[in-house]
């Protein structure tokens, strides 16, 4: 059977795209507590300034801010909004992220954070980091596109 997986975005790192160049991603699993999925399905995260680090053979999501939730009545169950949370990969996957960090000097970001279906997801990347130049080519291109798109919507006119 084909199924159809719906998903719902919850976040999405704009800058990962204009501060790398993205090489190649992954699906992964997000190791989280109950109340901090109730927070993102309220839609309460910030991946600015993430990273992903490679420790001891795990997978680890530094500085993604996944806020408080409101209605927590046990302030003992609240979890720090700025926690190292464990990604869940293949080992295959993990070996490959740790030779290309290493070896090639890529970092490793993530993307985007969404459900798919009951499970949260984030999708990662290998990338590299632009240069001052590359930033200003690629606006350049992007505004070149933009025009084009605007005359020709014009001209069909």
């Amino acid at each position: 059977m084909n199924k159809e997986r719906r998903y719902k975005l919850i976040a999405q790192n704009k800058k990962a795209r204009y501060n790398y160049f993205i090489e190649e991603t992954f699906q992964a699993g997000v190791e989280l507590f109950g109340q901090e999925v109730k927070s993102l399905r309220a839609g309460r995260c910030n991946l600015g300034d993430s990273h992903v680090e490679v420790r001891d053979g795990q997978a680890y999501l530094v500085n993604m801010h996944i806020s408080v939730y409101d209605h927590t009545t046990v302030t003992m169950d609240r979890k720090d909004p700025m926690r190292k949370r464990r990604l869940l990969l293949h080992r295959r996957e993990i070996n490959k992220l740790m030779g290309a960090v290493a070896k090639d000097g890529y970092t490793i970001v993530p993307v985007k954070v969404y459900f798919s279906g009951p499970y949260v997801k984030v999708d990662i990347a290998l990338a590299k980091g632009k240069k001052l130049y590359d930033k200003r080519a690629s606006l350049a291109a992007k505004d070149v596109q933009r025009e084009h798109q605007r005359d020709f919507k014009i001209k069909n006119l």
